[in-house]
């Protein structure tokens, strides 16, 4: 049995993408004072002094714009691309267009933009940091793998001081490039790819856009699922509610998602299952779940009051959902491996709790 929706229009295209972190030897023209001293307070403006930028390897490949927004902290996009068309920013002497592909060595000239100076970053403590390196189930020379703990973001903002890559970049200072092949939610724990290199980050996102990278979840949902029920297809809509909270539905004007399910466990009251997103949405597994008829346990969004209640009740303290386990091929070598994270220990807790009064 599959669920789909009736009618659906053509996906709009994404426009948002999160800009890398770039790194590279810099020099000033003038007033060399702007280096040390302390930090402006926040929102102040200051207006920064010319500078020459050589384009280091990590950021070999790296479009113009995005370069600019990552050395740019603060102006505003539309500045930048402002001081791009003027001709303001050039590339080894030449005009450039925003889209421009950067390659390692380009000296690149930043004109003087005012930015808005903030607070002193949060630095993670030791305790954070240690965690989070104890969470790494996978790493080379091109990339690392972490089972993120549930209710800790992968990155900071929105109201938090820092997340995953913060923290990882915190307790790895000699690291001249990390960035984040892909996000989970912040109360979804499992596996996260991290790149090391900029271009490994090019391939691993290349490859999840060519749906090359497989994952799977393993999410504890309320109710009996049928074994029939494999695929739940049905676009989403990213929506904002009136208090400002981002939610996700399903409707016809959103974009194509598709996931499978299988059964792995029947717990009378709750089902786990596999779920194995074949498009990558925001919220996707959480929505089709609940649009299935069996929301997510925990989930404080897309379950009703009364199945979470219940849910508390037992016990239950996290959403129960978890990236289990990633399948695609290695940057560099190519070769294939297949990863798996375990559960932490709330997680566990209610299998073993539910199973115990199953059996009993």
């Amino acid at each position: 049995m599959a669920f789909t929706s009736p009618k659906r229009r053509s996906p709009k295209k994404s426009v948002s993408r999160r800009p890398s972190r770039a790194q590279g030897n810099q020099r000033s023209e003038r007033d060399p004072r702007s280096e040390g001293g302390q930090r402006p307070a926040p929102a102040q403006q200051e207006r920064s002094a010319v500078r020459l930028v050589t384009v280091s390897e990590d950021n070999d490949g790296q479009r113009v714009d995005n370069f600019l927004m990552a050395q740019l902290r603060g102006v505003p996009r539309s500045v930048v691309y402002r001081i791009v068309r003027k001709g303001e920013v050039r590339v080894n002497k030449g005009r450039v267009r925003p889209d421009t592909r950067l390659t390692a060595g380009d000296e690149v000239r930043i004109p003087p933009v005012s930015q808005k100076q903030t607070a002193a970053p949060v630095v993670p403590g030791e305790r954070v940091q240690a965690v989070m390196e104890g969470a790494v189930v996978f790493e080379n020379e091109q990339m690392l793998v972490v089972n993120k703990p549930s209710g800790i973001a992968v990155h900071g903002g929105s109201g938090l001081d820092f997340g995953l890559i913060e923290v990882l970049r915190a307790a790895r200072p000699e690291a001249r490039f990390l960035e984040l092949v892909h996000r989970l939610d912040r109360d979804t724990s499992g596996l996260v790819m991290v790149a090391k290199k900029r271009s490994a980050l090019r391939y691993l996102q290349d490859e999840l856009r060519q749906k090359r990278i497989r994952k799977h979840y393993h999410a504890l949902v309320s109710g009996r699922w049928p074994a029939g029920t494999k695929r739940v297809d049905a676009p989403l809509l990213r929506y904002e509610m009136s208090n400002g909270e981002r939610r996700v539905r399903v409707d016809a004007e959103g974009k194509e998602s598709l996931t499978t399910f299988t059964v792995l466990a029947d717990y009378g009251g709750y089902s786990l299952v596999q779920a194995s997103p074949v498009t990558g949405r925001t919220h996707q597994i959480r929505v089709h779940s609940a649009y299935a008829g069996h929301p997510i346990a925990g989930d404080d969004k897309y379950m009703d009051d009364v199945s979470l209640k219940a849910f508390r009740s037992m016990g239950g303290r996290r959403l129960m959902l978890h990236a289990r386990a990633l399948e695609f091929t290695l940057p560099g070598s190519g070769e294939a491996i297949r990863l798996e994270a375990p559960y932490d220990e709330a997680f566990g807790e209610v299998l073993s709790k539910l199973a115990g009064r199953r059996s009993g």
